[in-house]
């Protein structure tokens, strides 16, 4: 019989491994690492500057807001650069979208990442997780129903998910965007422990036709990446490496060219006000009134509404590069150890952490841990050798859960005003063909097909679970 350890026990045994990291595995990982004399906490995708930086006001100082929009959209990150897109090419001419975003664009957790456009997370690991917290949700409910409803909901988030990829690629093609796109895939290490797991994900990814996920040897590992596992690893095929930052102002130069499309940035939303008919926008410098509003808020959204508090989590992850790193470390592959993630960009090696939930407050706080930092790179170290490794920035982000770790998308209020919130770190899984859908249902256009529909990913899902309409369950 199995029992729970106790919290001393448990805290004694992390107090043993910090230790044995602090004093032993980490100093020999870190031998040939060297520390810029002042490390910048300006992450790496945006240390090149911003060219929306404070865009309008650097060159209009003495501009306002508009007082009437037709749609306002709240962030400027990757849901919002996907909205204000998809708006630009969809909308009527003279229908006005204003994009108000309190930082510059891309600078909060969509310049602040892995740099993968992923899948989202495979079949089995959707069921999973989404059974178990309908266990709770929905604890009256049969087990057989709980469960086929899992199955239901991971078919429909996948399914979004493979459709986001595809149209992300399709447009930068179609575009001719700039942002260091290759779709190269995902290698994701699987110790000894979960290798049962990882088959019986692959079979269930075979048996329910969403077969980007399947699993690779070790030598299959070591060529696509010049990581050395003793084990086979899962393996996306269809993910892909971007800049990030990049692609997020691709998409807002293209919407702002349309003129259907206004950035606001550096102008911080202080409250949405119902007033009936329309919404009153209260921001820092002054007001405006829309018929529609999209939260793209990401992390922020239980500050500006409350009711999202303990259903958006804010949870931080935190990044570090610099020059050099380990020569067989292959460019342009996803790459997730144990314990972290890696990627060569150019010159530059990028090492990162998996999620810390932080309170609300602390959202878009940069808080970077030095520790964590150097136990990235001894990992690193013990995965691809020893290197010389110079660290010249270190950074957080924040991104956010739900309960049970998948997206909201559409309307908060049963009127007009909607959020696309909660991806649980993949937000390149699913932002474009979001705001894609989204855009559809304010201009009222049927005619593509809806990835997201309500008895899914309403947000009413979190808010009001016992008044959800869920889903009618398959035969």
């Amino acid at each position: 019989m199995m029992y729970a350890q106790s919290a001393p026990v448990a805290s004694m045994k992390f107090l043993g491994w910090s230790f044995r990291q602090m004093l032993h595995e980490i100093p020999i990982g870190l031998r040939d690492t060297t520390w810029a004399p002042k490390v910048s906490k300006t992450p790496f995708w945006l240390a090149e500057g911003n060219p929306l930086e404070n865009h309008p006001w650097r060159l209009t100082p003495d501009g306002r807001l508009p007082e009437v929009a037709e749609v306002v959209v709240i962030g400027a990150g990757f849901t919002g650069g996907a909205l204000a897109y998809h708006w630009s090419k969809r909308a009527p001419a003279e229908s006005k979208l204003a994009l108000l975003e309190m930082g510059d664009a891309a600078s909060g957790s969509s310049g602040r990442n892995e740099g993968l456009v992923v899948m989202g997370r495979f079949y089995h690991y959707v069921y999973k997780t989404v059974v178990k917290h309908l266990d709770v949700a929905l604890g009256e409910r049969s087990t057989a129903d709980r469960m086929t409803m899992a199955h239901q909901f991971a078919a429909a988030y996948v399914h979004a998910a493979y459709r986001n990829a595809d149209l992300i690629e399709q447009t930068i093609q179609e575009e001719g965007f700039d942002c260091d796109y290759v779709r190269a895939g995902w290698v994701q290490a699987q110790d000894e422990e979960h290798q049962v797991d990882l088959a019986t994900s692959v079979r269930v990814a075979a048996e329910t036709g969403f077969t980007d996920w399947t699993e690779i040897t070790p030598e299959e590992v070591y060529r696509r990446t010049g990581m050395c596992v003793q084990y086979k690893a899962g393996f996306s095929i269809a993910a892909a490496s971007f800049h990030p930052a990049k692609w997020v102002w691709s998409l807002l130069s293209r919407a702002i060219e349309s003129r259907k499309v206004e950035l606001y940035s550096r102008t911080k939303v202080l409250a949405v006000e119902d007033e009936g008919e329309t919404y009153l926008v209260r921001t820092d410098r002054g007001n405006l009134r829309a018929r529609y509003v999209v939260n793209a808020t990401e992390s922020y959204a239980p500050l500006l509404h409350p009711q999202f508090h303990d259903l958006i989590r804010p949870t931080q992850t935190q990044a570090a590069s610099g020059g050099g790193g380990p020569p067989v470390m292959k460019p342009h592959v996803g790459i997730s150890g144990q314990q972290g993630f890696f990627g060569r960009h150019g010159s530059s090696v990028m090492v990162g952490s998996d999620a810390t939930r932080v309170p609300d407050r602390e959202a878009g706080r940069i808080q970077p841990s030095r520790f964590i930092t150097k136990f990235l790179i001894a990992e690193m170290s013990r995965g691809f050798g020893p290197a010389t490794y110079h660290v010249t920035n270190e950074w957080s982000g924040t991104v956010s859960y739900t309960p049970d770790e998948y997206p909201i998308v559409g309307l908060m209020d049963g009127k007009r005003q909607y959020i696309i919130g909660g991806m649980a770190g993949s937000g390149t899984a699913v932002s474009f063909n979001a705001g894609r859908c989204v855009v559809n249902r304010i201009l009222g256009n049927r005619d593509e097909e809806d990835d997201y529909p309500p008895a899914y990913f309403s947000p009413t899902r979190l808010l009001d679970p016992g008044n959800h309409d869920w889903p009618e369950l398959d035969p």
